[in-house]
């Protein structure tokens, strides 16, 4: 397993160094971050100066020599905007966007997988086609609308949720929470709301799938020929065996919601990594985007590190797998 795991190490490193300079060259052919820094009254000389202060007017390959070259030694620049370090900026975000995803991610399993087994255990139901076709629903609708529709329901008309921004939070360690207190649940509500639904459609839609391959097999055949009761079915021989897609999709879509919640965090103006990356992509700001995306990059490989390690706890065949490989 710690072979496995420094390989996984050295896979990330290798994805990293990829990415960061397919962005790098992205973002300087796209354009000149100066005309982003300079006031429209600064002359040619004020504009040099400024490249000259950022490293800017060096050639491409060395700018990104040097950014790397600090990089190895946990330094990713500073802001051109603010001038405070860039990574300093993207974790100061992370809390509120781990914070998002994780409670949405939290709501869409409580609500998708016991709705995906009733449809997978009863195929025919009514109940089941209004649960597909409310799954399908949450596919089709794009985000932004449905957090849109959230806000003139619940903060418009209804008046009963706030429609942006964090709230009130409590300092636990070095990070805030705002699922702490009262008025943080409540701006936290709409927007992972927005993100649940959607996400609960997928695993709805998954967990049908793997109930309706695994009711089938012969162990929950035998399990009903010795006369167990069915709940015990469900909870002991049932869900044990269709964790593995549910796990795999919820570690997917959970990585997907913290690396790119960036429609949502905008629209409820919510303080996290995804609208610090709009804006930096907007004006410019290199070091930014660039500590963005190699710190999503390093968090994905290890997010997809645990669901794997998870894996081999949940099925002793991967164990093995893993111990041949």
């Amino acid at each position: 397993m710690s072979t496995y795991i420094i390989r996984r190490l050295l896979q990330a490193l290798l994805v990293m160094g990829v990415m960061s300079g397919l962005v790098f060259v992205g973002l300087y052919v796209i354009g000149d971050p100066v005309s982003m820094m300079a006031s429209p009254e600064a002359t040619e000389l004020d504009r040099d100066a400024i490249r000259a202060n950022f490293g800017l007017d060096k050639p491409l390959l060395q700018q990104y020599a040097i950014f790397m070259g600090h990089a190895l030694q946990f330094d990713f620049g500073k802001s051109f905007l603010t001038g405070q370090p860039a990574m300093g900026l993207i974790l100061e975000r992370m809390p509120a966007t781990l914070e998002l995803a994780t409670v949405a991610i939290l709501m869409s399993i409580l609500v998708g997988v016991p709705l995906g087994i009733w449809a997978g255990l009863k195929p025919q139901a009514l109940s089941t086609r209004g649960i597909m076709t409310g799954s399908v629903l949450g596919f089709s609708l794009p985000n932004f609308w449905v957090g849109l529709m959230l806000i003139m329901i619940f903060a418009v008309y209804l008046g009963w949720l706030p429609a942006s921004g964090r709230g009130a939070t409590v300092q636990v360690g070095p990070v805030e929470l705002s699922v702490l207190t009262l008025d943080g649940w409540s701006r936290l509500l709409l927007p992972a709301t927005t993100i649940a639904l959607a996400k609960a459609a997928l695993i709805i839609r998954v967990t049908r799938a793997a109930t309706r391959e695994a009711l089938p097999m012969d162990y929950i055949k035998f399990a009903r020929a010795k006369g167990l009761a069915w709940s015990r079915i469900l909870r002991v021989h049932l869900l044990k065996n269709i964790l593995i897609p549910i796990v795999t999709v919820c570690g997917l879509e959970y990585g997907q919601v913290v690396a790119f919640a960036v429609v949502t965090e905008t629209i409820f103006a919510w303080p996290g990594m995804g609208k610090l990356l709009l804006d930096s992509i907007i004006t410019l700001d290199r070091p930014v985007v660039v500590a963005y995306l190699i710190l999503i990059v390093f968090f994905l490989v290890m997010l997809n590190l645990a669901v794997d390690i998870l894996y081999s706890v949940l099925d002793p065949r991967v164990r093995l797998q893993a111990a041949k490989a």
